[in-house]
């Protein structure tokens, strides 16, 4: 599939446990490359992206190199998996979250501050808002409110008002520099990268289509089946890490012995997430890489 690189792919493939004719559910197809292993390896696919040119472009290729698999593909975000599942119950189920790499490359899309576009960031153009609408009506204190939930920006006031004195925004490149210029560079990563994390997960509910998704798929998943969660950022995995957790008893009431006074309906497939650092893919370098298993 081209030069694409899956994040943490063995990984994933030993996680969900792919066998021959298993039914596996890639509820983030993005390039299909996830997708195109677990075909590859004999499993059924159901598989979803809200980005409409990604899931062409997977169609494409994955029909190229699987023809006559067994796959089914929507445009439809994660949050509506149950209801495309229709009370199916799949062996494995891969959330692999964020942006993609060829949302990032394309500069209309409006990811990268790399690069000049229309302040976008809609993983689903043919919905929603763009960002620059939202920015136009934004009130200060809830633009302030964003950057520091959602981007973690310790100048979240300064970048606010920066931005509001700026509007109407050119492009991604104006609203980067206009936050470099108000954001002092650590040497790290760029001063817009955590404004354009805020703006991202806002504009497209990325933590409101998680949280509905962590409440409904463990539920979907066959006995012994596998929920695998790649996230990239400390938001999205304190929610999966505290889910798992949650419904693996690790705060359920325990009697005298210290046993779950109520057996635990899953379990953590590993105690401690993987790290993507030895990965090929620079994607991976901040991923996390969290199971859990729905007991028999």
């Amino acid at each position: 599939m081209d030069e694409h690189l899956p994040v943490l792919l063995d990984d994933v493939l030993a996680l969900l446990a792919v066998r021959p004719s298993g039914f596996y559910v890639d509820g983030t197809l993005g390039m299909g490359g996830h997708s195109s292993a677990i075909l590859a390896a004999g499993g059924r696919l159901l598989a979803s992206d809200r980005d409409a040119f990604a899931l062409a472009r997977a169609r494409e290729r994955i029909a190229s190199a699987h023809p006559g698999a067994s796959v089914e593909l929507h445009h439809a975000p994660f949050s509506q998996l149950p209801a495309l599942l229709d009370g199916r119950r799949p062996d494995g189920i891969l959330l692999d979250l964020g942006v993609s790499s060829p949302q990032l490359d394309r500069p209309e899309r409006g990811f990268s501050f790399r690069a000049d576009g229309p302040v976008d960031l809609r993983m689903d153009p043919s919905s929603g808002e763009p960002a620059s609408a939202w920015l136009d009506r934004v009130p200060e204190a809830e633009l302030v409110r964003v950057l520091f939930e959602y981007g973690e920006e310790r100048h979240a006031r300064r970048v606010a008002r920066a931005i509001l004195a700026a509007r109407p925004l050119r492009g991604t490149l104006h609203l980067a520099e206009v936050v470099a210029g108000v954001v002092p560079r650590d040497g790290r990563i760029h001063p817009a990268t955590r404004t354009f994390q805020a703006l991202r997960i806002v504009i497209n509910d990325e933590l409101g289509e998680l949280d509905r998704a962590l409440e409904s798929l463990p539920g979907c998943l066959a006995p012994g089946g596998r929920l695998v969660v790649i996230s990239f950022h400390s938001l999205e995995d304190r929610r999966v890490k505290d889910r798992f957790r949650d419904l693996a008893g690790f705060d359920a009431p325990r009697d005298l012995f210290g046993s779950p006074i109520v057996e635990p309906a899953y379990r953590l497939v590993e105690r401690r997430a993987r790290k993507g650092e030895s990965d090929p893919n620079p994607r991976a370098r901040s991923a996390r890489l969290r199971a859990l298993e729905r007991l028999p």
